[in-house]
């Protein structure tokens, strides 16, 4: 198991005033090492290279952890391969969360990796998200997506399992200013509008990133 997956980690992590424990760090090199050997037979993720995995899966997830408080209850639609929602709950252990993925494999990686980093109170569920509202109706603070699809059918798939005064978080690419424009009319039709867009660039030129904060319009 490399070191230097938690080493980058923690350097970044600390430059986003997010200082890890030694356990985190662990934490963030047995995730890593599963990753890469269940993707050596079923595909979770194209980025196989230690350090892209450090910084395009899990710098970039810590992103949004200045945004989550231990008063949420977080959902993550499309989580993949557990990113962001495994990172997350790694370092806010206390948050509620939930993660929902229509593809099998990518749920039981998800809770191989629970079990055996021992993460609580955290469920992985195989479903599509159109079932969710069924159980889980307005129950989520924060709700976060990370290149799962395009902003408006996020908005109106998340839409039924948001909280009163929660926000929905997508995380996007470079090109979030022309997809928030091709979105606008579905979003606001839907009763949400985009409150704020942060921007953020991934160390040693990685990419361009955006995350987009969509909250319920406000009753005149």
């Amino acid at each position: 198991m490399s070191s230097n997956i938690g080493d980058i980690v923690k350097q970044e992590a600390q430059a986003m005033q997010l200082p890890l424990s030694s356990h985190e760090i662990n934490s963030f090199e047995i995730y890593a090492a599963e990753l890469k050997k269940w993707n050596s037979k079923v595909n979770l993720t194209s980025i196989t290279k230690d350090k892209e995995i450090a910084i395009k899966h899990f710098v970039d997830s810590l992103a949004l952890a200045p945004y989550i408080t231990i008063t949420d209850r977080l959902l993550d639609i499309g989580s993949g391969a557990g990113l962001p929602i495994i990172p997350l709950k790694i370092i806010r252990p206390e948050i509620p969360m939930v993660s929902v993925d229509a593809v099998a494999k990518k749920i039981h990686f998800q809770r191989h990796v629970i079990r055996i980093l021992n993460l609580q109170n955290i469920e992985a569920i195989h479903a599509r998200i159109e079932e969710l509202h069924k159980t889980h109706p307005h129950s989520f603070t924060v709700i976060t997506s990370r290149a799962f699809t395009r902003l408006d059918r996020f908005v109106t798939l998340a839409a039924p399992l948001l909280a009163e005064g929660g926000v929905m978080i997508a995380m996007k690419g470079d090109q979030a200013e022309g997809e928030i424009a091709a979105s606008d009319e579905v979003v606001h039709a839907g009763g949400f509008s985009v409150t704020s867009v942060h921007r953020y660039s991934l160390p040693d030129n990685m990419g361009e990133r955006a995350l987009t904060f969509i909250k319920r319009c406000e009753a005149l």
